[in-house]
């Protein structure tokens, strides 16, 4: 079931673009492109899960954790840097190295959990494990490590992913009295970042009364709120959305659940958040059953990358948070998000496997 649930979901996307696409062969595009990419990207994501299970053990993977780490921040530092990063509608979040364009949010957030497990259960740490020092080290470092630059893309969504896998892994190691004190900081820190920035202002005003300006910033939030509103309960049919005469921006990716809730209704989106959450039920006996603090560790870290991300965007297209540029895991169109997301039930799955290999010896 853990590989089962991310392949449906990868399937309800996959229909989901393919819906999507009509409206390019009705302005004389081709309706096959976009499915075609997302296939390959499900295929390329599959491979590397493959690889994963097959050759990739937690304990091999643990000894590269730090030049994992580095590589994925030193791709976060360079990407704002013009010239070197991709700018996408504002915003410098994308590296294009030879022919390819990724995101490397998605690399960091593989990369992240590995290092905090490796971190968190080395010897030295676990003796220190209740003063403020081993919060600050690796767990502070490694928010203001991430986020600075994260920041500076501008991507306050990501750093706020980030900052919540680390919280969430130091609470489960070493307890919840720090991670609250630095929540609260965190929480401050959004607040002013808000008010000094005009774009985030103008984002927060829109997700605070979008219908205070329904034709500029208000205006996908309230779209959205509509495609929600036409699908009602069992929807108005796939194909039929208003998302296919473009009333519906980024519908393929950021704003594709609201998509799937106009064709499909409440009960398809309810279907989607049932499999997401039967999903971490499954990974929660990975995670019960790891035989060692890494393995344990880093299930949780890699459980938290992909449900974090989907509480975001779920919650940021239905008003309960401003709006993050998040894409849905597993859903969304795009090949980043994509192929990493399938690497971590690889490597979730190799967890898996330890965990029957030791039950047997």
């Amino acid at each position: 079931m853990e590989v089962i649930i991310p392949f449906i979901l990868s399937g309800c996307g996959f229909i989901m673009i393919s819906s999507l696409s009509l409206r390019a062969s009705m302005a004389g595009g081709n309706p096959y492109a976009a499915p075609l990419k997302q296939f390959q990207f499900i295929g390329l994501g599959l491979t590397i899960m493959a690889c994963c299970i097959g050759g990739i053990t937690p304990e091999k993977i643990r000894k590269h954790c730090g030049k994992l780490f580095a590589l994925a921040v030193f791709l976060i530092m360079i990407t704002p840097i013009p010239g070197i990063g991709v700018k996408v509608m504002g915003a410098r979040r994308w590296l294009r190295i030879l022919g390819f364009q990724f995101q490397p949010l998605e690399f960091l957030l593989l990369a992240l959990p590995i290092f905090m497990a490796d971190r968190l259960t080395d010897s030295q740490s676990v003796m220190k494990r209740g003063d403020f020092h081993s919060f600050v080290r690796p767990t502070l470092f490694v928010v203001a490590i991430t986020g600075i630059p994260l920041l500076l893309q501008p991507t306050l969504g990501g750093a706020i992913i980030c900052a919540s896998i680390c919280f969430v892994m130091h609470i489960e190691r070493r307890g919840w009295k720090y991670p609250l004190i630095g929540a609260g900081i965190g929480v401050a820190a959004i607040a002013i970042l808000i008010l000094i920035a005009p774009y985030r202002m103008s984002r927060f005003l829109a997700f605070w009364d979008p219908w205070s300006d329904p034709t500029g910033k208000g205006f996908q939030i309230i779209q959205g709120l509509v495609a929600f509103a036409n699908g009602s309960i069992t929807g108005v049919g796939i194909g039929r959305g208003l998302q296919e005469e473009r009333y519906l921006p980024e519908a393929d990716t950021d704003y594709i659940f609201p998509a799937i809730g106009e064709e499909f209704g409440l009960v398809g989106t309810m279907f989607l958040l049932i499999l997401y959450a039967a999903w971490t039920w499954r990974v929660y006996y990975i995670y019960r059953d790891a035989k060692t603090p890494f393995t344990k560790s880093l299930a949780l870290g890699l459980t938290a990358s992909v449900i974090v991300p989907m509480f975001m965007n779920v919650a940021g297209v239905t008003k309960l948070l401003p709006l993050s540029g998040i894409p849905m895991p597993f859903i969304s169109s795009g090949g980043s998000s994509m192929v990493f997301m399938w690497a971590k039930i690889g490597l979730l799955m190799s967890i898996k496997l330890e965990n029957n290999n030791k039950r047997k010896k």
